[in-house]
């Protein structure tokens, strides 16, 4: 996602960003977290961050990895000109209150809906988006109204799976790690609504494919 690309009316420019297993597995069984890019690939998704205004990810993301959603400098070849904002789409009030999203050292937004009154740290940022669950469409016309032109999105599934559903994005690059996970309890890249047919299908176009480390970088246009 180039600084020079120009985002939509209304909403930023998404750039959706995943790592997964071979067979399309994003964690362990059970939703435990896997470091499943390699080094290169890292430093790839830091640069990312840092040419990003903003970078989004939902509460189940918070809850099972409990990330930071910094930048790690170390990993860039320079110093970043910005901080992205860190953005967590959470419905029912689900983020824990240790969760280091909450620390204050970044600026932080909280997607959530009408219905949810749960009271966030004061230095956390609040914006509703539709009555029971967050309407991702309109979400997204809030933050382009907040002056939030590159959207990085991380995941979990079922963010990923709306995202792909509505059509909102812009990018779609995936990182394939050499292994196999198997079994049933580990997360997929989406959960959510089934394809029921060939006419029900989320096409995308191949943009690129190329090694990346032990894996592969494989990114799509929708």
């Amino acid at each position: 996602m180039g600084a020079t690309d120009a985002a939509p009316a209304d909403r930023p420019r998404v750039s959706v960003n995943c790592a997964v297993s071979l067979d399309g597995r994003l964690a362990f069984a059970h939703g435990v977290r896997a470091r499943l890019s390699s080094p290169e690939d890292l430093a790839r998704v830091h640069r990312l961050r840092a040419a990003s205004d903003a970078i989004l990810v939902g509460v189940g993301t918070v809850v099972q990895d409990d990330p930071s959603l910094g930048v790690h400098r170390e990993l860039l070849d320079e110093v970043p000109k910005q901080t992205p904002i860190r953005i967590v789409v959470d419905a029912s009030g689900r983020t824990p209150a240790t969760a280091r999203f909450l620390d204050g050292s970044l600026p932080t937004i909280v997607a959530t809906t009408e219905i949810n009154r749960r009271s966030y740290p004061p230095q956390v940022r609040i914006l509703r988006a539709g009555h029971d669950l967050v309407d991702l469409p309109q979400l997204f016309r809030l933050l382009r109204e907040e002056g939030i032109e590159r959207l990085m999105v991380e995941g979990g599934s079922r963010i990923l799976a709306s995202v792909a559903r509505d059509r909102l994005f812009d990018r779609w690059t995936i990182y394939y790690a050499p292994v196999l996970v198997g079994g049933t309890s580990a997360p997929s890249m989406l959960l959510g609504p089934e394809a029921i047919g060939p006419s029900d299908l989320m096409r995308m176009r191949l943009q690129e494919v190329a090694p990346l480390g032990e894996g592969f970088l494989a990114s799509f246009l929708p």
